[in-house]
């Protein structure tokens, strides 16, 4: 962490969710994505069709990802092939450069980290399509939680680095367990009472909330259980959040302080 940069300022580290946080639900990723999981279980799963929307839907809200419930039915399948199927064939071209929000992320003084259910691979895509490939100096995704190989790993993108797990747990971790929280503590060094947590789910703001964060419920003008603050969109937090870019005056004081005596030891 680079603490002269941020030094004084409130908040230490922003964790963001992608999917639907990032970019707005209304450009039909989210229905893509589930649309491709569906097809994904009646062919390569061979689920009976008639069952497969509420399996998938069901299988989603009781384990935060319907791929983690499949996987804990016993379902058999690669990770990666998955992942190439249901994310591969997504309309990617509907996300443009959003030049506002990179401009916003630039201007924040915190380290900024990406924490998302999905793969590498799809997380690269957005971000790329998005034109904030240097906005982020870390990404949690499925890989970080979920390693083959208990060792950590660091894969650039940029200067954003693929923060690794190497514990190993029985089932898929993915966000809203509590537990996908903790993880995504140690994995990125943050103290969550210094961290302020984006996502657009009501599900894992809550969990974000028990977990220590300070919360935002992205897509949405109502505040929502565990949420301290709601944005209609991500482009509204300089006018809700307008601390990110506080400097704390006792602190800012003790700089100015520390900056004189090392002047003056230096002259």
């Amino acid at each position: 962490m680079d603490t002269h940069r941020i030094g004084g300022v409130k908040y230490e580290c922003l964790l963001f969710d992608m999917d639907d946080t990032l970019y707005s639900l209304s450009l039909g990723i989210n229905l893509a994505c589930r649309k491709n999981i569906q097809e994904y279980m009646l062919e390569h799963l061979h689920i009976e069709e008639s069952e497969v929307p509420k399996m998938c839907l069901d299988l989603y809200l009781e384990h935060g990802t319907t791929m983690a419930g499949l996987k804990a039915l016993g379902y058999e399948f690669d990770n990666d092939e998955f992942h190439a199927y249901v994310h591969g064939r997504l309309p990617y071209e509907k996300l443009k450069p959003d030049s506002v929000l990179r401009n916003l992320l630039l201007s924040m003084p915190q380290r900024k980290i990406i924490f998302t259910n999905a793969d590498h691979t799809h997380a690269v895509e957005v971000i790329n399509r998005l034109g904030l490939e240097d906005c982020f100096k870390g990404i949690i995704c499925f890989e970080t939680l979920n390693p083959l190989k208990h060792i950590n790993y660091m894969d650039e993108l940029d200067d954003t680095h693929v923060l690794t797990l190497t514990e190993s747990y029985p089932q898929i971790l993915c966000k809203p367990s509590v537990e996908a929280f903790e993880a995504a503590i140690r994995i990125a060094n943050m103290d969550p009472k210094k961290t302020i947590f984006f996502d657009d789910s009501v599900r894992n703001v809550a969990s974000g909330k028990v977990a220590g964060f300070h919360t935002v419920i992205v897509g949405r003008s109502d505040l929502v259980p565990g949420a301290d603050h709601a944005l209609n969109s991500i482009h509204n937090i300089r006018e809700a959040l307008p601390e990110i870019w506080e400097v704390d005056e006792g602190n800012q004081q003790q700089m100015i302080q520390s900056l004189a005596v090392e002047a003056t030891v230096l002259a």
